[in-house]
């Protein structure tokens, strides 16, 4: 059993806060398949209550965040588009060390977003 796990932090830099409620969905990449892992909403701190993938269910491999930022920009009133800028955003990213925290983070706004390995 590994002692990996894997958490995100969002943080909204338009309005400089938390980016409180966005729904994120994990999954692990297996060739051409997306398998369904975990799918979580954000508190108010911008983190998920729990780990996305804990210890237990935690294994080497290739996955994908997907953040939905446009439902989120829509809930905290920035101005409408059709279509948004930013709706849906995947990051794709492996984790090779079965005993290390992974931490993806995202920084949002609405015309913008940047992520990187934290810890």
């Amino acid at each position: 059993m590994s002692n990996g796990y894997l958490t995100t932090h969002v943080l909204d830099t338009g309005l400089g806060r938390p980016a409180a409620g966005l729904q994120i969905t994990l999954y692990r990449i297996d060739g051409e398949n997306r398998v369904r892992c975990a799918q979580l909403r954000t508190n108010d701190d911008g983190r998920t209550d729990t780990p996305i993938l804990p210890e237990a269910e935690f294994s080497t491999g290739t996955y994908e965040l997907v953040f939905e930022a446009g439902a989120y920009l829509d809930d905290v009133g920035m101005p409408p588009e059709t279509p948004r800028f930013l709706d849906v955003i995947p990051i794709r990213f492996g984790i090779s060390d079965p005993d290390a925290h992974y931490h993806v983070p995202l920084l949002l706004s609405s015309f913008g977003y940047s992520t990187y390995r934290g810890s």
